[in-house]
C-alpha cells in the first residue's frame, strides 16, 4: 500500500511554495478537465447529429441512385444504341458540376465540408436527341443523376466529418480520463503529503519550542536560587565579620532567627 500512494504522487520537496505550485497546476488541471469535458459533450452532440444526417443521406441516395439506373434504362430504350456517341460528342471541357472544400470549426475542431456547385459556361452546345430521339428521358436521366452526384457529394462530407469527430472525440476522452484519473489524483495526493508533512513540521516546532521554553524556565529558577543563596551567604559573612564569629555560626544564626539582637545590624 505504501508503494502505491507514492506511486500516486509526484515525488516533491514539502515546502509552503512547492504547495503553492502544486495547487496552481491542480487548479489549472480542474479548469482544463471542465473544458475538454464541456468539448467531449459539444463534439458528441455534432457526431450524434452527423450520424443521423448520415444514415438519412444513405437512404436517399439510395433511392437516387436506384431513380438514376431506372431513367438511364429508359433513355436507353427509347434512344437505342446512336444515344451513347450522341451524348458522347455533345460532351466537351470541363465538368458543369464541380466539388469545392470548406472547413467548419466545432469546438476547437476543423470538420471538412464539400460543397457542390454548376457552372454556367453557356458555350456548350446543348443535347438536342429531339422527342423521337430520346430527348425527354435522356433530360430526366441527367438530372437524376445530378441529383445522385449532389447527394454523393453531401455523404462524403458528411462521412469525412465523421470519422475526424469520432478521432476527435478519441483524443480528448483520452485526456479527459487522463486528467480525471491521473492526473488530478496525483496533484490532490501531493498536495494531501504536503500539507501533512508540514502539520507534522509545525506540531514537531511546537514541541520543540515547549522542550526550550522548559528548559529556559529551570534554567531561571536555578539562577534565582542561585542568587538568594548567595545573597544569604552575603549577609551571613557582613554578620560574622561584626560578630567576630565563624561564617557557619552565622548562616545558623540567620536562618534560626536565634541569637541576641544586635543593634548595630539592621535586616
Amino acid at each position: 500500500m505504501a508503494g502505491q500512494g507514492q506511486g500516486q504522487r509526484l515525488t516533491v520537496v514539502p515546502t509552503v511554495t512547492v504547495m503553492g505550485m502544486i495547487k496552481a497546476r491542480l487548479a489549472a488541471a480542474t479548469r482544463g478537465h471542465a473544458l475538454l469535458k464541456k468539448k467531449s459533450d459539444a463534439l458528441t452532440v455534432q457526431f450524434r447529429a452527423i450520424l443521423n444526417r448520415i444514415v438519412a443521406s444513405k437512404e436517399a441516395m439510395g433511392d437516387a441512385m436506384r431513380s438514376a439506373s431506372l431513367s438511364l434504362a429508359e433513355a436507353l430504350y427509347v434512344a437505342g444504341g446512336p444515344l451513347r456517341h450522341i451524348v458522347q460528342q455533345s460532351v466537351s471541357g470541363p465538368a458543369r458540376l464541380r466539388v469545392r472544400a470548406h472547413h467548419d470549426n466545432i469546438a476547437g475542431v476543423r470538420l471538412p465540408r464539400f460543397e457542390h456547385f454548376l457552372v454556367d459556361d453557356g458555350a456548350r452546345a446543348p443535347l438536342l436527341a429531339g422527342l423521337a430521339g430520346g430527348g425527354q428521358q435522356v433530360s430526366a436521366s441527367r438530372a437524376a443523376h445530378v441529383r445522385a452526384v449532389e447527394l454523393l457529394v453531401e455523404l462524403a462530407s458528411l462521412q469525412t466529418s465523421f470519422l475526424t469527430l469520432d478521432e476527435a472525440i478519441k483524443t480528448t476522452n483520452r485526456r479527459v480520463n487522463a486528467l480525471e484519473h491521473v492526473v488530478k489524483p496525483q496533484l490532490e495526493n501531493t498536495v494531501a503529503y504536503i500539507r501533512g508533512e508540514l502539520d507534522e513540521q509545525e506540531r514537531e516546532e511546537f514541541f520543540r519550542l515547549k522542550k526550550i521554553q522548559a528548559v529556559k524556565q529551570r534554567e531561571l529558577e536555578r539562577q534565582v536560587e542561585a542568587a538568594k543563596l548567595y545573597a544569604v551567604e552575603k549577609v551571613a559573612g557582613e554578620v560574622a565579620l561584626k560578630r567576630g564569629v565563624s561564617l557557619g555560626a552565622a548562616a545558623s544564626m540567620l536562618e534560626n532567627g536565634g541569637g541576641e539582637r544586635d543593634d548595630d545590624i539592621i535586616f
